[in-house]
Order: structure tokens, then sequence, then C-alpha cells
């Protein structure tokens, strides 16, 4: 395998930084060197969250290059229009976005318009070769009574459609390192039905 980069983005309080944390523990688990990143001096604010993974036998940096990711999640819409530079046809990128939107202050403050799904979806496609946008938040609603694991539902089908080259044992071991044991069971619940919606 060739090293493997994933991008994960979102607002603040999106659950970017421990998906990116799951990820990295699964891939651990599995025997690959990981490198993670993170920058989110603004989460505490709603501000971009954008994380990096990679893994692969050895990996010497953490950051993603421009262009190379080969997975990106998009937990917010315009948050993955604004990671898709990450992204790239010839690097058979895919997209897996929430479609839920959190719109920013600065786009009614600046009288910018918030884009629409199907703008942010063609746009996407200019830097992807799969982009799949999801009614997460919906369903991980109706399951839990709240938002909060559409990171971990969006990670059952990234799994479900071999997205991701991590077996499902370390992708839940990686779960239970991050989650007490009763959020863990709660988490599964929601990655076992985004594992169903994406066989």
């Amino acid at each position: 395998m060739k090293n493997f980069n994933v991008i994960i983005t979102g607002i603040g309080g999106q659950g970017s930084i421990t998906l990116a944390l799951i990820i990295a523990e699964a891939a651990l688990k599995q025997g690959y060197d990981v490198k993670t990143s993170e920058f989110h001096g603004l989460a505490q604010r709603g501000g971009s969250v954008p994380c990096h993974v990679r893994f692969d036998e050895k990996i010497f940096s953490p950051i993603v290059l421009e262009g190379n990711a080969d997975l990106i999640f998009g937990l917010e819409p315009l948050e993955a229009l604004r990671s898709c530079y990450y992204g790239s046809r010839e690097n058979s990128t895919t997209f897996l976005v929430d479609s839920r939107k959190i719109v920013p202050i600065s786009v009614p403050v600046s009288g910018e318009k918030y884009p629409s799904l199907d703008e942010i979806k063609k746009d996407l496609k200019s830097f992807g070769e799969k982009v799949i946008i999801l009614n997460v938040s919906e369903k991980t609603k109706a399951l839990t009574g709240n938002v909060l694991a559409t990171n971990v539902y969006l990670l059952g089908y990234a799994y479900a459609k071999k997205f991701i080259p991590i077996k499902k044992k370390f992708l839940l071991d990686g779960m239970k390192e991050i989650f007490r044991e009763n959020l863990f069971e709660i988490n599964k619940k929601v990655f076992d039905a985004g594992e169903k919606d994406g066989s």
C-alpha cells in the first residue's frame, strides 16, 4: 500500500479531532506507522478544524500535501469545499460529506451567499473522483437524539464502501480507546448504521 492520506474537516465541536484520533489509533493497531496534525486554534469559536492523518509502513511528515488526499471527510459542506485543494482527480480522492449546513458568521457579515449543496458538489467534483453527500445528521439524531456522532456514522459508511484500508476490528478498537464504555456502545450503534447504509 502507498501512504494513505486522510483529511477531516468541520466546525469546532463537530468531532473532527475525535475522528482523527479514532483513525490514527485504528491504523496503529493494524500495524501502520501513523502521523497526525490538527489546526484548531479557532475551534472553540466555531472556526474551521482541519485534521490530517497519514499512515503507511513508514511516514515522515504529518501534513497531507495539496492534491494528495485519498479520503476527505467533510463534517460540514462549506468546510469540505474549503479543503477541496487537498483532493485531486489524479489521486482519485473521495469526498464524504454531511449535508447539514452550519453557516459561519463571516458569510452574512460579508454579504456573501452560502453556496447550495448542488454548487458545492459540482465544485468538489473538480477535485475528486467520488463526491458523496449524505444527510447524516438526521440519521444520527434519530439514533441517539443528537447530531454529535455524525463523524462516526461517516466512518462506518467509509468502511463499508472500502474507502479506508483499515479492518473493522481495529476501527472499533480505536473507538474503544477514545470513548468511555457507555459512549462506545452508543457510537458503535451509529458506526453499524453507517456501515449498513454503505453496504
